[in-house]
C-alpha cells in the first residue's frame, strides 16, 4: 500500500524545483555501478545496481565481516590461530596462481594476520583458512556468508565460497555489496582501519594493498578489489570529504586501469557535486499509516535517525517522497514496532530507503470498529482487484 506523506509542507525547499542550473550530470562505463552516502543512504548514482553479477575478490568484505562480528561477540580473539589446511594451500597458496598470503601448508596463522592478508592484499588461502577455522568447511561457510547477508539486507546475494572463486551461483549487486560496505564501515571502525593500510609485511614478505584508491589523494581509505574472468575488474571504494563519505561499487571493467579511474570518477564527482539537505529530525512525525481494526485508525509515524538526502547542487530534479507499507497494518500496533519505510525518489532514481516505527500505541479496537475495517478493506479490495486492474 502507497500513502504520499502527510506533512508535505516539511519538504518545502527539497520538494520543489531549483531555478538554478541543471546540476553536473555523469556517465560510466562499467556496466554494474553505485554511489551512496554512507550517512544517509542517499543514492547519488546508479546503473545496472540490482542486476546479479559475480562479485570475485570483492566478496572477501563478507568474509571479513564474519569474523568482525565474532570478534564483536567476544567468540574469537585477534590472536587465536587457524591452521593452514592442505585445502586452503592448494586452493589458495601461491601455487594457485592467485592472489596469495604465501602461509605455509599445517601452519597456524593469527586471526589478526589473516584478516589483514585478506583485506590488504586479497588471500585466498587466508580466506579459506579463516572460512574453516570458522565453520569447519568452505562451504559450510559459504552458507553462513549467504545467511548473514540476508540478516544484513543484502536480498540479492548468495554465496558459494569465502574468496571469490568462480561458481555460477555466487551472485550480488552492486546495491547489496554498497550496502555491506556501509554496514562495515559503520559498525567495526576498530576494525574498518585494516582497509586503509597500504601495506602488510607478514612472515619477512611485503604485501602491498590492491586498491589503487589509496593512492590517489582523494581521501580513500577503503574497501576491496576484485577480478576473475566471468566479472571482470572490480572495486568496492570509499572516500572522505569535508566530513561527507561516499561508497562507489564498479564491476565489469576490462581493465584495472578501467577500473581504478571510473571508481575515482565517481567518487570526486559525488563529493564535489552534492550537497546534504535535512528532510526531518530523529523522532519527528513525518507522516501516518493506516490501521485495520484499531481504536485509532491510524498510526503516526518516527525515524530513528535524523533523514538526510543528498542532492545535486544547482539541480532542477524534484524530490518527491512516499511512505510505503505492506498492508493492511493489524492492530494493535506497539510505540516503536517497525510498520512501514519513507522512500525519497530523485527522478527516477530511488535515493533514499528508510524504515519508519509507530511513534504511540494502538490497541485493537472493539468489535464494531474491526467489522467497518473490515468491510472496508473488502470493498477496497474489489475495487482494486476489478477496476483500477482494468
Amino acid at each position: 500500500m502507497l500513502r504520499r506523506l502527510r506533512l508535505l509542507a516539511l519538504f518545502v525547499g527539497c520538494l520543489t524545483a531549483w531555478n538554478a542550473a541543471r546540476a553536473q550530470t555523469i556517465q560510466t562505463i562499467a556496466p554494474w555501478a553505485i554511489l551512496v552516502d554512507a550517512e544517509t543512504g542517499s543514492v547519488l548514482f546508479e546503473k545496472g545496481a540490482d542486476e546479479p553479477m559475480s562479485p570475485a575478490s570483492m566478496v572477501k568484505v563478507l568474509t571479513a565481516e564474519m569474523a568482525f562480528h565474532e570478534l564483536r561477540q567476544g567468540r574469537m580473539n585477534l590472536d587465536d590461530t587457524m591452521v593452514i589446511s592442505e585445502n586452503a594451500w592448494r586452493r589458495g597458496g601461491a601455487s594457485s596462481g592467485g592472489s596469495s598470503m604465501f602461509a605455509a601448508l599445517n601452519s597456524r596463522v593469527r586471526i589478526e594476520d589473516l584478516l589483514r592478508g585478506i583485506i590488504i592484499h586479497s588471500g585466498n588461502d587466508a580466506s579459506i583458512a579463516l572460512a574453516e577455522g570458522m565453520r569447519g568447511t568452505d562451504a559450510a561457510f559459504a552458507d553462513a556468508m549467504t545467511q548473514r547477508a540476508r540478516l544484513l539486507g543484502m536480498r540479492n546475494s548468495t554465496f558459494k565460497n569465502s574468496y571469490g572463486g568462480f561458481h555460477r551461483e555466487q551472485k550480488t549487486t552492486a546495491r547489496d555489496l554498497a550496502m555491506l560496505s556501509v554496514h562495515v564501515i559503520r559498525t567495526y571502525p576498530e576494525y574498518y582501519k585494516y582497509f586503509g593500510e597500504t601495506e602488510f609485511t607478514w612472515n619477512k614478505i611485503r604485501q602491498v594493498n590492491r586498491n589503487p584508491l589509496l593512492t590517489m589523494n582523494i581521501g580513500a581509505d577503503g574497501l576491496k578489489t576484485g577480478n576473475i574472468e566471468d566479472s571482470g575488474f572490480g572495486l568496492i571504494g570509499s572516500a572522505v570529504e569535508n566530513g561527507v563519505r561516499l561508497v562507489v561499487v564498479v564491476n565489469g571493467l576490462k581493465t584495472g586501469r578501467d577500473r581504478a579511474e571510473e571508481a575515482r570518477k565517481l567518487l570526486t564527482w559525488g563529493l564535489r557535486a552534492f550537497d546534504r539537505r535535512a528532510l526531518f529530525e530523529k523522532g519527528e512525525v513525518i507522516g501516518s499509516a493506516s490501521v485495520f481494526g484499531g481504536a485509532k485508525g491510524s498510526v503516526d509515524l518516527v525515524s530513528d535517525v535524523p533523514v538526510r538526502v543528498m542532492t545535486p547542487r544547482g539541480s532542477t530534479e524534484r524530490l518527491n517522497g512516499r511512505i510505503v507499507w505492506q498492508g493492511p497494518i493489524v492492530a494493535p500496533v506497539r510505540e516503536g514496532d517497525q510498520v512501514a519505510r519513507l522512500r525519497v525518489y530523485r527522478g527516477k532514481t530511488l535515493a533514499l530507503d528508510v524504515p519508519l516505527r509507530a511513534a504511540e500505541t494502538v490497541e485493537a479496537g472493539g468489535l464494531h470498529r474491526r467489522a467497518m475495517d473490515a468491510g472496508v478493506e473488502f470493498v477496497g479490495g474489489m475495487f482494486r482487484k476489478h477496476v483500477l486492474k482494468n
